[in-house]
């Protein structure tokens, strides 16, 4: 079955900026031309394609076609890049859609970011997603390529490891001397900074020291405002190695535990597409995982 142009481009466009009005705004059409555009993709595949809330999502059927807008688009203007290039020395301006962790996107995913910046025909649009969950978004076909914590590859897509992100249990000085027993802290009466509620860091810690209930608990969801609590003494946290600085050796801060930490290995899932913009990120996102993240 062939599929119209025109309306893959409207399910791209509401999907991406959240509602017919604002897709129509992107497309430079009347929000009556792209609901025009659904009801016609609709009608052919049988299925509602678009769920109309707010933001609005793609169905399962839209996922399907979701992806195939997003692979043609890239291959489009791959294409349009190259025939430009060799017409006029202009390279075509691609976008890709990339999954990522606050955490890492506040650490070493920045050296990705330094790259793009000297790629202007590159436009990213980053979906900010926990490691443990950005894989299902590949799945909808809403990114192109995701760090992620699953190791196993989505169907249509390739994975490779990228390192190891390692979390140590962090907290104030003052909070661990009000919480302190003498031998350790008291684990099931301090509190905790969570990131937000899929996060389950802390909780991992908490296990390993046999505390089942959950201690009182603030939600911070920013890494730099996670951090930042942690160090105001809001609560202790998992606090990545490789955004604490030197913040231990100047008793800013202090481990909960000198072996106490939890690893987090990284992968990179991308689409099996030919694709040189999305091979030349490929290849960014691994030299910059290769230079920050642990390689136990």
């Amino acid at each position: 079955m062939t599929y119209n142009g025109d309306q893959l481009e409207a399910l791209l466009a509401i999907v991406d900026h959240g509602t017919f009005d604002a897709a129509a705004r992107h497309l430079s059409i009347t929000p009556s031309a792209v609901s025009q555009r659904i009801r016609a993709l609709e009608a052919q595949v049988g299925q509602v394609v678009v769920r109309r809330t707010t933001p609005c999502t793609a169905t399962e059927a839209g996922a399907v076609l979701l992806r195939l807008a997003r692979q043609r688009r890239l291959l489009d203007d791959a294409a349009a890049g190259e025939l430009c290039g060799d017409a006029s020395g202009a390279a075509g301006v691609v976008e890709l859609s990339v999954a990522v962790n606050a955490d890492s996107l506040a650490t070493w995913f920045t050296a990705v970011l330094d790259a793009c910046a000297d790629s202007p025909e590159v436009l990213l649009r980053l979906h900010v997603e926990d490691q443990a969950h950005s894989a299902e978004l590949l799945r909808t076909g809403t990114v192109l390529g995701a760090v992620t914590s699953d190791p196993v590859a989505v169907q249509g897509c390739s994975v490779e490891p990228l390192g190891v992100m390692r979390y140590r249990p962090a907290a104030s000085p003052a909070l661990l001397e009000r919480y302190s027993t003498g031998r350790g802290p008291r684990w099931s009466a301090m509190p905790v900074v969570r990131f937000n509620t899929k996060d389950d860091l802390q909780h991992d810690v908490l296990s390993r020291h046999g505390v089942v209930a959950d201690p009182p608990t603030h939600l911070v969801p920013s890494s730099h405002g996670f951090l930042a609590a942690v160090r105001a003494g809001l609560g202790w946290g998992a606090v990545p190695d490789l955004q604490a600085g030197d913040d231990y050796d100047t008793g800013r801060l202090v481990r909960l535990g000198a072996r106490d930490h939890v690893d987090v290995p990284l992968y990179w899932q991308r689409w099996r597409l030919r694709s040189d913009r999305l091979d030349d990120l490929t290849v960014v996102v691994r030299a910059a995982a290769r230079s920050a993240l642990r390689h136990p």
